[in-house]
This record gives C-alpha cells, structure tokens and sequence, in this order.
C-alpha cells in the first residue's frame, strides 16, 4: 500500500517537470490530450509571472466610437421625447421632481424628459356633465320596491320625492383640479347630491314638483360652488338641471291631478292672455280712427262755420252799399240753387202763361208709359 502512494507521487513528479504538448486553440488536432482544454480554463484563471490575471478581450479603437455614438443616440432620443404640443383647449401644467413648476398655454413646447418633469394637459374650455342618479349601486329603496333613476330627498314639510339631476362644470384652475383633489368626479358627485339635499330640505313639495324648480336649480348650483370652492377643486359650476322630479309612487296619482290642474290654468291664463294681446290693439286702432274723425269732422265744421260767418259779413256790407242789387242778386242765386237739379220744369213769362194751357203728364204715367196706351 505504501509501495503505491510512493509510486504515485512519483509519476506526478515527472509529469510536473515534463514540458506540456501545444496545440491551437480552436485546432481540430485528435492526437490531442482530451485534458487541454482544462488545463487552457486553469491556465486563464492563473497569475503567470509578468501578467494581472484574467483580462476581457479588448474591442479596439471602431468599437469604442460605435459605443459612443450609440450612447450619443440614446441621449438625443431622450432629450427629443420632452417635446410636446398643447392643444387649443387645453393647458399644460409641469411637474418638476414630483412639485409643480409652471402652466404653459397652447401650442409647442419643451419639458425635461421623465422622470426630471412631467406634463398633464387637462381640457379647460370642455364643459363636463355629471350624472347624479340612483344608479351605480347607489339605487334608493322603499318598502314597495326599487326607485328607477333617482335619489330620494326629504323635503321641508316630511315629504320624500326621488330626484335626478345633472352638473355642468369646467375646469376654473387646473392646478388645484390636478392636484388637490383625488378624484374631481367622484367628489362633484357627492357635493352636489348634498348641496341639492339641503336645497330641497328647505323648500317644500309642491313648491319642488311644480313651479319652484328653477329657483331650486339656481340655489342648489350657487351652494355647489360654494361647497367646491372651499374644498379647492378648482371647479367652476355652470348649471345644475333636473332630469326628473316626481313624488312618492302612493300620491303620485293626486300630485299628477294638482300638476294637471295648474298646467291647465296656465293654459287658460296663456289663452286669456292672448285674447287680450289680439282685442286690445283692435280696439286702440278702432277708438283711435273714430277720434281722429271727430276730430276731422269737428275741423271741417269750424272751418266751415268761419267761412260761413265771414261770408256773410261781406254780403252785409255789400247790402249795406247797394240794398236793392244786392237783394236781386240773393234772389237770383237761391232760385238757382233751387232749380238747379229740376230738368222737367218749365219757366213760362206771366203774360204767356196766362194765354195758353200747358199740358204736363201725370208722374205714375210718365213712369209706365204702356198703362196709358191700354186704356
């Protein structure tokens, strides 16, 4: 056994000291030993006697430039990528490190690329519309069932009436929109169902299905505003319009009565109104031409009436100058004026018509002729 351990170190002795056969390093050499590609591992793992070890291949002078030209690429890529154009609606709000740093208006512009600065760019000028129903998982209930479509609302005077309405709002300050609030919808949802509960709350039924809507829309959006305003929403109420108010489904047949009702008096009141709007000019117009020819007629009259007068002082004064020529000439004139229009009379002197017998026919025999050749 000793025999065999000394035999073996000494065989390795001898193979230390005999010189290693060389071959390529890729070579197809068979007579090879099958050991030398361990040995080429071993011999690059170990420290010769002038060498640092185990070393990369070197790329060269091309390889070095192609890295920095691809590098240069990535860079100019990136720098490019904080292009940007905002939109005519629209406004560019910048973030810097995560805090804000400026608003940009429409148009092109540049940005730090991500992550140093970042750009969101909400619509402005867009008027947004939120519904606020009872759906979405948020359906209110009775003991009679689901109300489709609506949230019920407690009035000023214990009653329930289920209401739908809808919110139009713009973006006033993008800076407070993008970043004061989580979500702006969600929020414009619940702060106008509140503000519309204590709207209602203070007025009553009748007022809310009928006549009073208007004012409650334009309450309920002023008390809106003043909710998102103190929130810091950044958002700016346009109108809020019901879609729907109706009453509790166990009066609603009478509340249809009292709006039919009142919608029927409106319509007589609107016909009565129109009515009126037709006669009153009519009878302006009428009253108006009689006035005018009154006074037309009492123009006509004075005038006449002066003319008259003034006539007649002249006569006067001609009477007063020649009586009897002038009373001749007044006689001739009335018998003119008398006989004017008599075409079957005859003018016979005195002497003449004393002589002889004038024959005048009967007037119903002037008019039928043919009666008195029958007899």
């Amino acid at each position: 056994m000793n025999w065999d351990w000394d035999k073996l170190q000494e065989k390795k002795k001898k193979q230390q000291g005999r010189p290693r056969p060389q071959r390529p390093l890729f070579g197809d050499d068979d007579d090879a030993p099958r050991e030398e590609p361990r040995a080429r591992r071993h011999d690059f793992r170990k420290k010769d006697d002038g060498g640092d070890g185990f070393r990369l291949p070197s790329l060269g002078a091309g390889g070095g430039k192609l890295i920095g030209w691809g590098a240069a690429a990535v860079v100019g890529l990136w720098l490019l990528s904080g292009i940007y154009i905002v939109n005519p609606d629209e406004v560019g709000v910048v973030m810097r490190f995560g805090k804000y740093d400026r608003t940009v208006g429409p148009g092109p512009h540049y940005a730090l690329p991500m992550p140093i600065e970042t750009v969101f760019k909400p619509q402005v000028s867009r008027v947004l519309r939120s519904e606020i129903s009872g759906g979405g998982g948020r359906l209110a209930r009775r003991d009679s069932g689901p109300v489709a479509n609506g949230i019920d609302m407690l009035t000023g005077d214990e009653n329930i009436v289920n209401v739908q309405f809808s919110v139009q709002y713009r973006i006033k300050d993008p800076v407070l929109y993008l970043f004061n609030v989580l979500n702006p919808t969600e929020m414009v949802r619940s702060a106008a169902e509140a503000a519309m509960r204590e709207v209602i709350g203070n007025n009553k039924i009748e007022s809310v299905i009928t006549d009073g809507k208007l004012q409650i829309q334009n309450d309920a959006a002023v008390l809106l505003q003043s909710l998102l305003d103190s929130y810091g929403a950044g958002i700016n109420v346009i109108a809020v319009q019901f879609q729907g108010v109706v009453p509790p489904p166990e009066v609603s047949a009478a509340f249809n009565d009292v709006t039919n009702a009142r919608e029927n008096k409106n319509r007589f009141i609107n016909q009565a109104e129109a009515y009126r709007n037709e006669l009153l000019p009519k009878a302006r117009g009428e009253a108006a031409a009689i006035l005018n020819e009154a006074n037309a007629y009492k123009a006509t009259r004075v005038n006449r009436a002066q003319g008259d007068a003034a006539r007649f002082e002249a006569l006067l004064e001609q009477y007063r100058q020649a009586p009897k020529v002038t009373e001749q000439r007044l006689y001739y004139e009335a018998m003119e004026n008398i006989l004017r229009d008599a075409a079957d009379k005859v003018l016979l002197d005195a002497g003449a018509a004393g002589k002889m017998l004038p024959y005048m026919a009967l007037p119903e025999l002037r008019q039928n002729p043919q009666k008195m050749e029958k007899r």
